[in-house]
């Protein structure tokens, strides 16, 4: 629920005006929330400069006050950090503290989502990740077999992959400890998990951008998604029903490379109407 404290409450409006529900009015000079359409977006607590609102629902410690200097980043700075950003594949054999996994979920946690659902959950991955390897690999085995056995027209352009897997899988069984083309010997993965696509890809962007701040490198395993569609074994060892999806797998580590500068992209693709 919504709450306001009238003792801090001036009359000005400006929760009235920013309510996108229609869900607070003004009472003898006093806003008042109705905590009927709320669907506890926080734009009243945000907005108020008396800070008179607040809610019993979420933990008000998370609430910062502004200030230029600690929140505002150079639009310069952001678009170069942006293009600066590389898919990292080389990690150093260093494990990655819970302190800086925590942060990139805080950045996945406070990201947007539809109507304020919040239903983006995360699964880290350390102690278990060579068990998760093994049955992401034979998963991706089975499913390269399957399509080299029966190619048609839609899967021959896949058909490169299911030979890598195939690979992958029987160089691993032969040496569990040499080249991995899964996880590429990264310390840890973040799965991020929603039945919204949408949010937990946005969630997923503002990690990465965490995981780059924090100087950390990731990339985006589609191999492992692939390898956990309709895999009963591998949701059952992360404690995914099926009504879970996983939507992306960061891998995450120490990167053991170091680019010299950004590359090159094609052209926007705009339409100006």
């Amino acid at each position: 629920m919504m709450n306001v404290n009238k003792d801090k409450c001036i009359g000005c409006g400006l929760c009235v005006k920013d309510c996108i529900v229609r869900d607070i009015e003004l009472v003898d000079g006093k806003a008042k929330v109705k905590n009927m359409a709320c669907f506890k977006c926080g734009h009243c607590i945000a907005i108020c400069p008396k800070n008179a609102i607040s809610t019993n629902e979420y933990n008000m410690e998370d609430v910062k006050e502004y200030n230029k200097e600690d929140f505002s980043i150079d639009a310069n700075n952001l678009l170069n950090f942006i293009k600066y950003r590389r898919t990292i594949r080389q990690f150093k054999d260093k494990d990655v503290e819970v302190e800086m996994l925590s942060k990139i979920i805080e950045a996945g946690r406070f990201t947007q989502t539809g109507s304020n659902s919040q239903n983006v959950s995360y699964i880290v991955v350390k102690e278990g990740i060579e068990e998760l390897k093994e049955m992401a690999l034979e998963s991706l085995d089975k499913t390269g077999k399957y399509m080299l056995d029966n190619l048609n027209p839609q899967t021959i352009p896949f058909k490169r992959y299911a030979q890598m897997w195939i690979k992958m899988y029987k160089e691993y069984k032969e040496n569990p400890k040499g080249k991995d083309g899964l996880f590429f010997n990264a310390p840890a993965i973040i799965l991020v998990v929603s039945e919204s696509q949408v949010n937990a890809a946005l969630a997923s962007s503002n990690m990465e951008l965490m995981t780059n701040a924090l100087g950390l490198g990731t990339f985006f395993s589609g191999f492992f998604i692939r390898a956990a569609q309709g895999n009963k074994k591998i949701m059952d060892y992360l404690g995914l029903d099926e009504t879970k999806q996983i939507v992306t797998c960061m891998v995450i580590g120490h990167p053991a490379v170091k680019y010299s500068r950004t590359v090159p992209r094609k052209d926007a693709d705009i339409a100006w109407k």
